[in-house]
């Protein structure tokens, strides 16, 4: 163990660490970290809803989720072009850049328009985490076209106008062209950027009932995308495609006496996501309890309790694992040996296939794993997997806390 961690410390934090320092790479990470506090406020409130689960007469807090984790793509669409312009050091233009981003984006997700009665209509799925791909697509290009036109700008910084006067004529036209661009793709071409996302995916559907699918639409949704920050909700539909018919059927076979047959089921996916996509958990404990770096343990202890309840979206963009080297490769590896796992004990008979719908994903995954699986054995594997887990991500923290400890030494001396 020490022998990796020096290797990882020595060899590969030197070489990731310039990936990171990447200004679009630094830019979407700063973002996500920016819109934290919409995060916390969702995810808290998907806690409290377990509450009037048993309470009927709980207050219903959801409009706040709605409000403030249920627009992280609109947040994006602002706070991405702004970073970008603020990196590579065009401050003046950064907040114009962060509206043009709110428009271009609000183009993209192919609003309906009733021009008679004055009425723009949106779907809050696009909005929230399901508009995530194309909210990073419209920041990354609008903040391309302003860095491109800020290089030539029409009135130099050193002329006689005001700094703003001056901003405003040197962001009019790269506003206007990406808001044409935007124009042309959904009123005049019609392309819906959200649906063209999941044609691209659809085939996956096609191939999710096999091993190989099930293993590879997991690792995409919950573990390789959502390292990116795109959130594992894109691929749900394609998901609930497959898991849905599949555990209907198991319950059909049960009904009958039959063996369950199919392991593609939200059932199965509950036992090996420990925490939240990529079996997260077992990095929150560390991060809580064995953290050195005061905001690694800060992030740990804010994000504990969310992830208990497979809630992961605060460690996620809190430690950060998103855009960040050192904790996406354990997120990836834990990302495969979930789903193949899962495969191996139940192809087996380790632990039974699921035969009833049960879809609380956020009860702690042992209980979950007991009450979907009807078995102490779905409980001792739940159990295992987050102990495998300890392990894969043990180095890779210390190795990132060490880092974070550097940074916040350097912040105090400087």
């Amino acid at each position: 163990m020490d022998k990796l961690t020096n290797w990882m410390t020595d060899s590969f934090a030197p070489k990731v660490n310039k990936l990171v320092k990447n200004p679009w790479i630094a830019s979407i990470q700063e973002s996500i970290l920016t819109g934290m506090p919409m995060i916390f406020i969702g995810s808290f409130v998907t806690v409290l809803s377990l509450v009037k689960n048993v309470w009927a007469e709980f207050p219903d807090f959801s409009l706040l989720s709605t409000f403030s984790f249920g627009l992280f793509s609109l947040f994006m669409s602002y706070l991405l072009p702004e970073a970008i312009m603020n990196n590579k050091g065009y401050k003046s233009a950064a907040k114009p850049a962060g509206l043009a981003g709110i428009a271009f984006f609000l183009l993209l997700v192919y609003p309906t328009i009733d021009t008679d009665k004055g009425v723009i209509t949106l779907m809050t799925a696009e909005l929230g985490t399901g508009g995530m791909l194309v909210a990073l697509v419209a920041g990354l290009f609008v903040g391309f076209v302003m860095s491109l036109a800020s290089r030539h700008q029409l009135i130099s910084e050193d002329s006689a106008l005001p700094d703003f006067v001056a901003a405003w004529f040197n962001t009019i036209l790269p506003i206007a062209l990406i808001l044409l661009i935007g124009w042309l793709f959904t009123f005049q071409l019609h392309f819906n950027m959200s649906q063209a996302i999941m044609t691209a995916l659809h085939p996956l559907v096609n191939i999710g009932g096999s091993f190989g699918g099930f293993v590879l639409i997991i690792f995409l949704g919950y573990s390789f995308l959502y390292s990116f920050g795109i959130s594992s909700w894109i691929i749900y539909p394609i998901e609930m495609a497959i898991a849905l018919p599949g555990i209907a059927e198991n319950a059909r076979n049960a009904a009958q006496g039959l063996p369950a047959t199919n392991i593609f089921t939200e059932e199965v996916v509950g036992t090996f996501v420990i925490g939240g996509g990529g079996a997260t958990l077992a990095l929150c404990f560390m991060m809580t309890f064995m953290a050195k770096s005061a905001r690694m343990k800060m992030v740990g202890r804010a994000a504990i309790i969310p992830s208990i309840f497979n809630i992961n979206e605060p460690v996620v963009f809190g430690a950060p694992v998103a855009f960040n080297p050192t904790l996406m490769i354990p997120m990836w590896i834990m990302g495969l040996l979930g789903p193949v796992s899962a495969w191996i004990v139940m192809k087996i008979g380790l632990v039974p296939i699921p035969q009833n719908v049960f879809d609380l994903w956020y009860l702690p995954a042992p209980i979950f794993s007991y009450i979907s699986t009807k078995s102490i054995n779905g409980l001792i594997y739940t159990l295992v997997l987050f102990a495998i887990s300890w392990i894969v991500y043990l180095p890779f923290f210390k190795v990132y806390d060490k880092q974070a400890m550097a940074e916040e030494d350097a912040e105090m001396e400087g």
